[in-house]
């Protein structure tokens, strides 16, 4: 398939191959970590050659883990994202047909992230916002930042003004909870476990805690088939009903008015990153329909062959799993131009070759 739009997809900016030397050592198998570090700090080289080879029409880039929300004092933080979008921006500027942006963004103060976002949507022309899980603040970084505090209302009003969506990207866990959770578990960190689950606690707390009651108009984007969630949705649901609801309204305190399919179905979509399984995509369609999922890889981390290798090379079985072609297509590029207000772009007309 042509002129898919691949919407998880990191960078680091030049100058950080100490950094991406780390991070290749927590996340990339040994063989392959040299080519993680050349590929993550490469914007418009292989990335695009691989694109046109294996039929990516457009690509969203995103800083990669921990992004800014690493970066627990405020004043750097606030700096380094600005400077991380000016330079991303510097990038992808002469490739308006090929390569767009999510904004990064400090989270210290959801003011300032608002007229940060508004500055990357109106003058530097990014497609919405990624951030990585909660901010870390505090002298020591283990003050943690959630984004369903009503504190955050501000940002998510700009949000919604704005008519973009947040991409709520995991990071992997430090400070205490790497201590006492993972540090005896080393191996769960990241995607076998750790990521799923710092997402789903920040993704219900928003559900539960009213953010898309309060803001409806709210888009927000999970990857990886939703970090978990789809598959105990109605466990969550069936809790929330007949248990939660109840004990909230006895202690007087307010919970989101909907079930957990109507966020999902109303504000939230799910990516393929990192996620090549038919059997998984079926699930998720089945539960959320074919217009809550978009294409993604997950790059560097996923190659883009194998995604292709997939999507591509196992298409009819992929599309059985969608329902039909025209939810394939929509999967692969039609829901992202319409979330992203994208027209025409490399192969965005592209008829389907099978």
């Amino acid at each position: 398939m042509l002129g898919k739009i691949a919407l998880e997809e990191h960078f680091e900016m030049a100058g950080n191959k100490a950094k991406s030397a780390r991070e290749a050592d927590l996340y990339i198998h040994p063989n392959f970590q040299e080519r993680y570090i050349n590929r993550i700090g490469d914007i418009t080289g292989e990335r695009l050659k691989l694109s046109d080879k294996y039929g990516i029409g457009y690509t969203i880039c995103s800083l990669t883990v921990p992004g800014i929300q690493g970066i627990s004092d405020k004043a750097k933080a606030e700096a380094r994202a600005t400077e991380v979008n000016n330079w991303i921006y510097s990038q992808i500027k002469d490739h308006p047909d090929r390569l767009g942006a999510f904004a990064c963004l400090s989270m210290h103060d959801p003011v300032q992230a608002g007229q940060e976002l508004t500055r990357c949507i109106k003058e530097l022309g990014f497609h919405g916002a990624l951030v990585c899980d909660v901010q870390h603040a505090g002298p020591d970084g283990e003050t943690y930042l959630f984004y369903d505090q009503p504190e955050y209302d501000v940002f998510w009003k700009v949000l919604c003004e704005l008519d973009v969506p947040l991409y709520l990207h995991p990071a992997a866990p430090s400070g205490v909870i790497h201590e006492k959770l993972y540090a005896g578990r080393r191996y769960l960190v990241g995607p076998p476990l750790s990521f799923a689950n710092g997402v789903n606690l920040h993704l219900l707390g928003l559900i539960s805690n009213g953010v898309f009651d309060r803001f409806p108009k709210a888009k927000l984007i999970v990857g990886h088939l939703g970090e978990h969630i789809p598959f105990d949705f109605w466990r969550i649901d069936h809790w929330f009903r007949d248990i939660e609801y109840p004990l909230a309204a006895r202690r007087g305190d307010v919970m989101c008015k909907e079930s957990i399919y109507h966020y999902f179905k109303t504000n939230i979509w799910v990516t393929t990153s990192g996620h090549f399984s038919t059997e998984s995509l079926k699930f998720v369609v089945d539960a959320l329909g074919p217009e809550r999922v978009l294409f993604s890889v997950d790059y560097p981390y996923e190659q883009i062959e194998d995604a292709s290798a997939w999507w591509d090379g196992q298409s009819q079985e992929v599309v059985d799993a969608c329902g039909g072609k025209e939810a394939y297509l929509k999967i692969g590029r039609e829901n992202s131009k319409a979330l992203f207000g994208l027209k025409e772009y490399h192969d965005s007309e592209a008829p389907l070759d099978f």
